[in-house]
């Protein structure tokens, strides 16, 4: 099966008003288990529908709640999510974001950040959950896909997610 990219993969990346508005955009009311399994399936059925070789991850507090590894990923995918995981959880911002954010200062993440790229990875992928009234709680991560096409996948997955 031929992949096929997401429908709206941005062919440069999104400015950081523009990653900035869409995680104002994309707040949840409430994020429970079944939510999460609902989030998760749907991330594996978009992939599938594309051929997409990535791995699949969601966490709350700390409790990863999703995973799953289509045909094509392989354990480094499994490391990448952790990594842009730790730049979500630390910077409550999505991945791309904060590499946007590096990168409008005329820098890099790794260059400035004063974090252990083994440890950290500013690249697409993972996004924050965040509902209304808590914050971020959170996190949905794509990886196998270069990394715009990795934050356009979660992208789509909570635009459908929220519009039910």
């Amino acid at each position: 099966m031929t992949p096929k990219a997401p429908t709206d993969v941005p062919t440069i990346a999104p400015s950081v008003a523009e990653l900035e508005a869409q995680e104002r955009r994309l707040t949840l009311p409430h994020f429970t288990y079944d939510d999460a399994w609902a989030l998760g399936t749907l991330l594996v059925d978009l992939a599938r529908e594309r051929g997409a070789p990535v791995a699949i991850d969601i966490t709350r507090s700390g409790q990863q709640l999703f995973h799953a590894a289509l045909p094509g990923s392989t354990p480094d995918n499994d490391a990448w999510i952790a990594r842009k995981r730790r730049v979500v959880e630390r910077y409550a911002a999505s991945s791309l974001l904060i590499g946007t954010r590096f990168r409008a200062k005329g820098t890099t993440f790794e260059a400035d950040s004063r974090l252990d790229p083994d440890v950290y990875a500013a690249h697409g992928g993972a996004f924050p959950i965040t509902v209304e009234g808590a914050g971020v709680i959170g996190t949905v991560v794509v990886s196998g896909l270069p990394q715009l096409e990795d934050h356009a996948l979660v992208v789509e997955a909570l635009e459908r997610f929220i519009a039910g």
